[in-house]
Formats: structure tokens, sequence, C-alpha cells
């Protein structure tokens, strides 16, 4: 007897739509591609009883014919593909041809459409197609044509469906695009519907994802109605194709759901990854470091230009904003990455973002961004998830570094090129710091090497600094919105990286906020004897001494050793072997160059055995193998292009923090000042090396709001 049958139609339909539903959010999601893909610039959303009554999504699109309103119902009928090539690089949101039968599947399904007049187009690619997961024809310029001349469509087309059967189809008057609505989804699955959550739960998971769509299309006006009440009105932004009225357009969403307050830096960066077919010789490709970064803030990158010419590249960008510094969070909720418009989860870009943020965050605090990372759609494969959640990259080590790189210069240009500009006028300079020497800290490993790598390294910058205000202090401050930010000034960069430059003054001040250290301070006093209070023409500044201090030291010191190109090493008595997982072992095996330059000796001892035979002298490690392993997630994490004292820096801020001047140590105004002025000239002033502040500001009008003075 044969036990393999071929299932039904709507059976396969319900299977499908367990892995393209899981909830009242993917069908949101699933008809906002679709309306985003059929080139739509309104689209509005209607939701009951969190999604489980009612789902509406009517958008004002290309719309569909009669004919295509029913073939869009067939599964795996699409318009956004036509041959097995076309997956290696997908333009739209949408591409395989399941989402509309498998939400008519689970659901009293109503398709409204009328097609919307087309131009003549450039010569086509192919003929018409009807598109299954928006039912409508999403035809992008070239993809479609109609004879010169043909007029709009009179009627629209009504199909209405449940549960996966076509009920009846009807002509019905409605505006041009289409309209989709679900009703009562699952209702023939209740075992799927007693898993839905609580009605609160979804709506504000389709309140997220709405968010998302509206983040990474700033063009398009969007709407959403819950049980009859307005949630929120967006309207379209008139962004172009430049990059300031791309940043612009984003800025005034990210208001929209955050509000105003929300410090952020732009970020605007554009470089090349490498295509050759030898992965090997790939560059990192990486912007270029602000002028007088240190060594440790540059990651390095091995192509030469020889090779850069003889290999073929494609273009990659990351643009747009993120947290300013002493801006994160206690989770990834307000850090969102898009991979061409796409919103997408990446533990890759996650770890990038951390490696960016190196030392200026707390750990277990996470960055604030909205991010766009732009580039070929055939380096990247979006088709390795049901619901299109994840992505994954050709070459994630280039583009790891790439956006590693972007985060970390935007976050050291954010201070050094404002503070120098600022601080240039000043009326008076501190010469002498009387506060404790850097190079007489000791630090494992480098006692007998302190002095003369001292004497070989150039001294740091010293700005000057005015000991007064060079602004005239107002007698009763003026009660005016805080301005948040700035237009950075032009510098010149190579072709490789193009920081943002706003075009206009419009939208200067909505661009980035002003850095704390390039106004004039003036110090007022201590607190108990650990924060100083100073006064700024914005308000009322307090500076942690220990911590500010603390990264004083931690950057003069990191300076001083990294004048060697490698770290130290220091044999072991008795190596160790070290066994380790088959993944773990293809890993290390391709890094062992990197360890050497970080001053490991790590050697091959078989398939998937290590011989550790050399450590940093700053570095303990009572059980190999635990060092080893701990070793390969720091490696997966931070990348392979990390600075040679990386393994040592936890040593260094440790050092640092017990001669770091402490919270009962009492300084003089010139030691204030001479402190405050060396942490101008830090490249990450604003965070202790373990990611505390070192300064906070409250603002006149916060001081404003807690006396009651409001208007």
């Amino acid at each position: 007897m044969n036990r393999i049958r071929l299932l039904p139609d709507h059976v396969a339909n319900q299977i499908a739509a367990g892995e393209v539903v899981e909830r009242p959010a993917s069908v949101v999601k699933e008809l906002v591609e679709n309306a985003l893909d059929a080139q739509a610039g309104r689209i509005h959303v209607d939701a009951q009883a969190g999604g489980r009554s009612l789902i509406r999504v009517t958008d004002d699109g290309l719309g569909m014919s009669r004919d295509d309103a029913l073939l869009c119902l067939e599964r795996h009928a699409t318009s956004k593909i036509r041959r097995a090539e076309d997956l290696a690089s997908i333009a739209t949101m949408g591409f395989r041809g399941e989402a509309l039968p498998s939400i008519a599947s689970v659901s009293r399904f109503t398709l409204t459409t009328r097609e919307r007049p087309l131009t003549p187009a450039l010569p086509p690619s192919g003929g018409e197609a009807t598109d299954s997961e928006s039912g409508r024809a999403a035809r992008k310029a070239g993809e479609g044509e109609c004879a010169p001349g043909a007029g709009p469509a009179i009627e629209g087309t009504q199909v209405v469906m449940n549960g996966g059967k076509i009920i009846e189809v009807k002509a019905a008057g409605c505006a041009t695009g289409t309209s989709v609505e679900a009703r009562q989804l699952f209702f023939n699955l209740p075992a799927r519907r007693k898993f839905l959550r609580s009605e609160e739960t979804e709506r504000a998971h389709i309140q997220h994802y709405l968010m998302l769509a509206a983040l990474a299309h700033p063009q398009v006006a969007f709407s959403f109605t819950h049980d009859g009440r307005s949630v929120w009105q967006l309207p379209g932004a008139k962004s172009g194709t430049d990059a300031a009225s791309q940043l612009a357009g984003l800025r005034e969403r990210l208001r929209a759901f955050h509000g105003a307050e929300l410090k952020l830096l732009a970020v605007d960066f554009s470089g090349r990854i490498t295509i050759a077919a030898d992965e090997a010789d790939a560059p990192s490709p990486q912007p270029s470091p602000p002028a007088g970064a240190r060594e440790s803030e540059r990651l390095p990158n091995p192509v030469s230009d020889q090779s850069a010419i003889r290999n073929p590249q494609a273009a990659i960008r990351l643009w747009g904003f993120l947290g300013a510094p002493g801006v994160s969070r206690a989770t990834r909720e307000d850090q969102h990455l898009f991979v061409n418009r796409r919103p997408i989860e990446n533990r890759g870009l996650n770890h990038a973002l951390i490696e960016g943020y190196h030392t200026a965050l707390m750990k277990g605090r996470f960055p604030v961004c909205c991010l766009f990372l732009e580039l070929d759609p055939a380096e990247v494969d979006v088709n390795i998830h049901p619901a299109k959640r994840e992505a994954k990259f050709h070459r994630e080590r280039d583009v790891r570094a790439f956006v590693a790189n972007a985060v970390r210069d935007t976050l050291l240009s954010f201070h050094r090129e404002r503070a120098a500009l600022e601080v240039q006028g000043s009326k008076r300079n501190v010469q002498s710091s009387p506060l404790p020497a850097p190079a007489a800290i000791p630090i494992p490993g480098h006692e007998s090497k302190a002095s003369p790598v001292v004497e070989n390294i150039p001294q740091l910058p010293n700005f000057p600094l005015p000991s007064k205000p060079i602004v005239e202090w107002p007698s009763r401050p003026e009660q005016r919105p805080l301005q948040m930010g700035f237009a950075q000034p032009a510098r010149s960069t190579e072709h490789v990286a193009r920081p943002a430059q706003p075009a206009t003054a419009s939208h200067t001040l909505s661009v980035a906020p002003t850095p704390l250290l390039a106004v004039p301070l003036r110090i007022l006093g201590v607190v108990g004897r650990l924060y100083v209070v100073m006064e700024s023409d914005r308000g009322l500044v307090l500076m942690d001494q220990h911590a500010a201090h603390e990264r004083v030291l931690f950057e003069q010191m990191l300076a001083r050793l990294e004048a060697n190109e490698s770290a130290p090493s220091q044999r072991l008595l008795l190596p160790e072997t070290v066994e380790l997982a088959p993944r773990d072992a293809q890993f290390l095996r391709g890094l062992l160059p990197t360890l050497t330059r970080l001053g490991v000796g790590l050697g091959e001892f078989g398939d998937r055995t290590f011989l550790l035979d050399a450590l940093p002298p700053m570095v303990k490690a009572p059980d190999a193998r635990r060092f080893v392993l701990e070793l390969v997630d720091e490696l997966k994490a931070a990348g392979e292009g990390v600075n040679a004292l990386r393994l040592g820096e936890h040593v260094v801020a440790k050092t640092v923090c017990r001669h770091a001047v402490k919270a009962n140590d009492p300084l003089a105004m010139p030691e204030l000042e001479a402190l405050l002025a060396d942490l101008r000239r830090c490249a990450m002033p604003y965070t202790c090396p373990h990611g505390r502040p070192t300064l906070i500001e409250m603002n006149f009008r916060e001081l404003e709001k807690k006396f009651g003075r409001n208007a």
C-alpha cells in the first residue's frame, strides 16, 4: 500500500502559513512589504483586537487587473523574479509568491484592487506578470510597459475568499491601488489561534514593525488605526537622493518616534569591498580614520593600491544616526539595522557595533542607532529565513570591519574636530599638569621598558584652554529650547570614506548635538571631593574627577605602549595543549598570524589540537583551555583587526584605576583646570575605560523644570 500522498492545495497553503504567518504582525509585514514593492506613496493599516479580528492594509500603489488579481492567489505566482538567477540579486522586499495564498488560507480574506494607468516605460525585461505576495504588479522602471495613451481602469476587482476557497469575484468601485483585508485570523486553525498572545501584545508587535517600515521609507506616508482610534499619522518626507535629504527625512521620523531630546550623531560613510574569487586576499573595507587617531583606533587594511586595482570592488555605504556618547540602553530594542532598506537581524553587525563603541559603553549596555547598510544585492542573501528577518553577507568579515570603523570614526570625530576649532581661540594655555604622571605607573611586563618608550613617543597636542569663559555670562538665562547640534565642518577625505555633510543651514540643528567639551566651561568648585561642578552657557556640568583621570591615563598609557608594532611575548616554562571543537579550531587556524601580533604563541599540534607556548607579560592564564576559548570569543566579536594590546587593555584599565585620583583626593584649581585640559585632548573623553560617563550635563531647561519655572 502506498504511504506517500500528495497533499491538497489548501493543506499545503496552511503548512506554508505556519512559516510565513506567525502572528498578526506577520500579516501586516507581508502586506506592507508588497505595498512598498508596488511603489505606494501612502499606506494605511487598520487593525482590531490586536489583529485577531481584522487587519486591513490599503495603499495607492500600482494595483492589478482582474486577471492578475486572480492569478496572484496561486502559490508561487509573482512578478518580482522570473529566473532562478534572480534569487542571487534580490532588490525587492518580497519575491517568493507565498504570502497571499498563505494568508488567505487561514482567514476570511478580501482583495480589492484597481490598476493604476502606466506610463510608457523603457524597453522591458519581460511581459506583464502578477504578484502573489502583494496582489499587484510591482513593476520597477523597465520591468513593464503599456501601450502609449492607455487610459485608467474604469472599475476595480474584488475577490472574496474563505479559508483558501474563492467565494466571489466581482467588479468593485475603488480608488487606484490595493486594499487587502484579513478577518478572523486562524479561524480554521484553533490550535494556532490559542497560541496568540493578548491583544495589547499583538498590537505592540504590529506597531513595532510599522515603526521599522516607516523608518526605512521616510518618503512614504504611514497611518495606523487600532480599534477605531488613530495611533499615528506620519506624512511622507520630501527626501531626495542626496545624503543631506535622506538624513533630514530620517531625522524627522526618529523625532516622531523617539522625541527631539534624543541626542544623535549623523553617520554617512562610503567604501568598497573586494569581490575577488579568492576571499583570503580580500581587503577589510574601512573609512579613513580622522586625523590624529591613535593606532588602536585604526583597524589595519592589508590591501595595497595595486591589489585594489587588480581586484574588482563593489561599493558599500553606511548612513543613519548613532546615539551620542552617553546614550545607551539596557537592551537592543532601540538598535535598528537595515540592509538595503530591509530590517534584519545579524549577529555580525551587532558585534561590529559593540566593537565600534569599544570602551565607550558600560558592560551590559547597548548602542542606540538607526543605521542603513547599502551594498550590491548580489553581495547579501536574504533568502535564508522564512520571514526574511535574517541576512547573510558573502564577505561578512569585510562588512563587519567597515561598520566597526565607521562607528568608531563617527564617535572620534564628534569631539576631536569641533573641540579643536572651539578651543583655538582661547586666551590662555594650561602648560603644566600637577596630576600624577602616567609614565610612573607600572604595567606588568613593561617596567623595564617604560623609560625608553616614553622618550620616543611624541607628546599629545596641548590645546589652549580658557581659565574663564570667553562668552558673557547672562545674569538670567534665556528660557529657550536646547539646540540639539551643529553641522560638522567640512574636511578633506579620500573617496573611500565620505562623512555626512548637511547641505543647507535648515538641517544643521537636527544633525548632531554640540560636544560638551567644545563649549567653554568655568570651574565653580567640587562637591563631595569627587564631582567637579562647572558652568557653561548651556547650564550645569558635573565631572567625575576619578573617571576623567582614568580616561586620561588610559589613553596616554596606550599611546606609549603602542609604540611597538606588536605586543611583547613571554615564553611559558611548560607549554600546554588545548583541544577545541572543529569550528573553533578552523576559525583559530586562520588567525594564527593575528595571535602572533597580539603576543600569543599558539601553534597547530594536530587536527584540532593547539600548543600554547607564549603569552603577553600582562596576561595571566591559569587555565589554558579557558583562556583560548575566551580568546576565540573575543576575536569573533572584535574581528582580526584588533590593536596589538587588545588582550592587555583590561590590565591597563585596572592599573590606571588604582593610580587615578580618588574620591577623597583634594585637587587645587590649577590641577582641576589641567585635568579638564587633558580630558579635552582625549579621543574618547566622555567615558572612562569601563564605559562609565565622565561628564554629565543638566541644561537650563531641565533646571527650570525642576524648579517649576517652565511656562
